[in-house]
């Protein structure tokens, strides 16, 4: 039988590989079948692919995405071998990473479950200290972010099309009357997300293929509501490190996300710029929101793709941690970004939270 084809059924049982993958692998390149019948579709492959078809399933069962699958394929053992080293060298640097964002997210619920229980006493006033930054960078013919930082509120949005710009300034002034409201009891999220949904409601025409990003944090006492739609970005600098708490809304993050792309591709992916969602009367307001606190010493950072693609996560730790002042800050990190060739519009916002005198 070395020689005969077999049957998509066959061949599935023999490389323990379900008749689903295999037709995924096919639609992707990565294991197509030597035969297809014409008139009933059917697939066959030749038994020599079996030792390729294993390999895509323990490399699958070690969670490699398909992606990167396919490059290691089509490598000589011996580079194959060092690239599964590096990926799971990748792997281990990665689940550090996530240990250190469920630390973060355990110390968050520690806090919001002590506020629920804990005998109400007064707490410590807060204070911000604060900084925005914008830059044309190096490469765009004009700026489309926008940056405000204000002793309540942080924001930045970042404008794409013709009339992004004013998009992307209409989106942040939307938000500027927060800071001029009683917030002691609000919902803070409920408010960010109707001054949002204004924003969204006066988008230019989806005719113009215009739009803007929207990434805010609205603080109120030690409070923190935070709206996301986009792909800008919000961090927090803690003791513990440093933590992105929003999630791209872009093509190339869906396909991240799907294991059908490497962040390394996702880098130069002719769709990297494609967002899922936004500020945009052709597609549906969908931000995502949630509420922080804050605690005296932590950095927040919201930032443009501008930034964030360009600069390292390590070094904008570096300058979150090692800046004396916000101002400082936001001056490295454009710096840093021209450093970087600043290919896209540079928009950045820090406060830090302080104790009130």
């Amino acid at each position: 039988m070395d020689g005969e084809l077999l049957t998509i059924g066959a061949f599935a049982r023999a490389s323990r590989l379900s008749p689903k993958a295999l037709r995924l692998y096919d639609e992707l390149g990565l294991l197509p079948p030597v035969h297809v019948d014409p008139h009933s579709g059917y697939r066959h492959y030749a038994p020599a692919q079996l030792e390729r078809a294993r390999l895509v399933a323990w490399l699958r069962r070690l969670g490699m995405p398909l992606a990167r699958i396919r490059e290691v394929c089509e490598l000589a053992p011996g580079a194959a071998a060092l690239a599964v080293a590096a990926y799971w060298a990748q792997v281990e640097a990665d689940v550090a990473a996530r240990r250190d964002l469920a630390a973060f997210l355990v110390d968050q619920l520690e806090r919001e479950n002590t506020a629920m229980t804990a005998p109400e006493t007064p707490s410590a006033p807060l204070t911000m200290r604060v900084a925005a930054l914008t830059d044309r960078g190096l490469v765009r013919p004009a700026n489309q972010d926008a940056a405000y930082a204000g002793s309540r509120l942080l924001a930045v949005a970042d404008g794409y099309g013709p009339r992004g710009g004013p998009a992307a300034t209409a989106a942040v002034e939307a938000l500027k009357a927060l800071e001029d409201q009683d917030l002691t009891s609000a919902d803070l999220t409920a408010v960010l997300e109707e001054a949002a949904r204004r924003a969204h409601r006066a988008a230019p025409p989806a005719a113009e293929e215009s739009g803007s990003t929207l990434t805010a944090l609205l603080r109120s006492g030690s409070r923190l509501g935070l709206l996301h739609i986009g792909d800008s970005r919000a961090y927090v600098l803690r003791d513990s490190g440093l933590f992105c708490v929003t999630h791209d809304h872009s093509v190339v993050q869906s396909l991240i996300d799907e294991g059908r792309l490497t962040p390394e591709e996702a880098a130069s992916h002719p769709q990297r710029a494609l967002l899922l969602r936004s500020l945009d009367a052709g597609v549906d307001f969908a931000p995502d929101l949630q509420l922080l606190e804050a605690h005296p010493g932590e950095r927040y950072l919201l930032c443009t793709d501008g930034l964030a693609g360009v600069v390292p996560t390590e070094t904008i730790q570096e300058v979150l941690a090692g800046a004396a002042t916000p101002q400082q800050a936001v001056a490295e990190l454009v710096r840093h970004a021209h450093e970087a060739g600043a290919p896209d519009n540079v928009g950045c916002v820090v406060g830090e939270v302080a104790a009130a005198a």
